[in-house]
């Protein structure tokens, strides 16, 4: 499978798309030598369970006259491959070369002359100097699963020689060298064909790779290859889609992704890029789902915390809600009103959140009673990072702002701010920093 998974992010041609990708994917010479090194192992082992088909012909053999021969049962036996290499060609794909490479076969011989003479046994035979070089191109299905094959194959044999067992030594000295360059030839006609085949042979594998992959029971992700790759002599970029959508139900966001570039990097093997429309198609999706809801009970806070959720904690804000509901403890609903927005700066990611707090009494036989509805507007900065094999990162707050939306037990009183006269606060945003809150308004004074 290592081979597989590296002809997947080497995939040379696919179908094409006018739609920009969500995600994209930069293969570097680094990453390419990687692969070469997983890819080879894999081959060698491949070619060793290769058969060569059975020669025979006739030839005249000085002083008997013409002579019949068979080669049957020919098998490899060893495959060395001591020089390799792979390269980008700009524009064109990926070309793989292997050189001075080297084949041990073992085979079985039969011959018969003057029509009634016969004679067999067996034979080694030794493969040296030989050199392929196949260009290998990938294309893509209907579904956008990769395809492989190998193209433009050239292939080239220095040496063939073979070593008789068995029978007359004399009759097969006679005509070893006619045998040395038949099977020569036949060596050098076959390889290519052999690693056009051993790369074929990985296409039942890839086509068990889904493109539509599973998150959760209400998401799942589409990765297909969207636009032909760009091909440079240091890198290979590809273009996936990268969009989530809800199982059982394709619907596009409102949105589309907009077009972007990778740094020009080459140190890594890999440089993956992700869209803030990946992000925002997952909002989009588990918004509708009805996912992007919490609630919150008292059980939740901590109890060491001096503030609990009750309607005498409310009740300092709302003197209503402690006179009609004393004693209860209460709960908060918070679910989103708006999909989130996911922005990409600098060093930054900015997540814009709109919803709404509901706060509830609950009674003695557990019903809910209403109390209030807030709206909140929320932003919150993440600082991105990689922990093992997954995306984490620290959130910060930016700010965040409650209006009231309702109120079902009277007026909010809230906390008196130091005042001058009718003064009245406007664009008003509350930010939560290190050992303080920091409040930011604009005032206006009545007349």
């Amino acid at each position: 499978m290592s081979l597989c998974c590296w002809f997947i992010l080497v995939a040379l041609i696919s179908t094409t798309s006018s739609k920009n990708p969500g995600v994209k994917v930069k293969l570097t010479q680094k990453g390419i030598e990687y692969g070469r090194q997983l890819g080879m192992a894999s081959i060698q082992q491949k070619l060793k369970t290769i058969k060569i088909p059975d020669m025979s012909g006739k030839q005249r053999v000085s002083p008997i006259g013409k002579v019949k021969y068979s080669l049957s049962n020919i098998q490899i036996v060893n495959v060395g491959l001591p020089e390799s290499g792979v390269t980008l060609v700009p524009g064109t794909g990926v070309r793989l070369s292997i050189g001075n490479a080297n084949l041990s076969l073992r085979g079985r011989w039969r011959v018969k002359y003057f029509r009634i003479i016969k004679d067999r046994g067996s034979f080694d035979l030794s493969v040296t100097g030989l050199s392929i070089s196949p260009s290998i191109a990938v294309k893509s299905d209907e579904r956008g699963r990769p395809a492989v094959s190998a193209v433009n194959c050239a292939a080239t044999v220095s040496s063939v020689r073979v070593k008789f067992h068995g029978g007359a030594s004399w009759l097969y000295n006679l005509f070893k060298k006619f045998i040395n360059r038949a099977l020569q030839k036949t060596v050098q006609k076959q390889m290519c064909p052999l690693v056009a085949n051993a790369i074929s042979d990985l296409n039942p594998q890839l086509k068990t790779l889904n493109v539509l992959a599973k998150v959760d029971k209400h998401a799942e992700i589409e990765y297909s290859m969207v636009a032909s790759p760009t091909v440079t002599k240091s890198s290979l970029d590809l273009s996936l889609k990268g969009e989530f959508y809800k199982i059982g139900g394709h619907q596009e966001p409102p949105f589309s992704p907009v077009a972007f570039s990778l740094p020009p990097q080459i140190n890594n093997m890999l440089y993956m890029g992700m869209s803030s429309f990946t992000v925002n198609s997952a909002g989009f999706v588990y918004n509708r789902a009805g996912v992007l809801t919490l609630s919150i009970t008292d059980d939740m806070i901590p109890k060491i915390s001096p503030v609990r959720l009750s309607t005498r904690t409310f009740g300092t804000f709302i003197p209503e809600i402690s006179r009609r509901f004393p004693g209860l403890l209460v709960k908060l609903q918070v679910k989103t009103v708006k999909d989130p927005v996911v922005t990409f700066e600098p060093n930054n990611a900015t997540i814009q959140a709109t919803g709404s707090v509901t706060a509830f009494a609950i009674q003695p036989n557990s019903t809910l009673t209403p109390l209030f509805v807030l709206n909140l507007d929320t932003s919150v900065s993440t600082k991105l990072f990689v922990s093992g094999m997954r995306l984490a990162g620290a959130v910060s707050l930016n700010k965040m702002a409650l209006t009231l939306g309702t109120s079902y037990v009277g007026k909010f009183e809230g906390y008196p701010l130091p005042a001058i006269g009718k003064m009245k606060l406007v664009n008003t945003q509350v930010q939560v920093l290190k050992d303080y809150m920091l409040i930011g308004t604009d005032v206006q004074f009545a007349s």
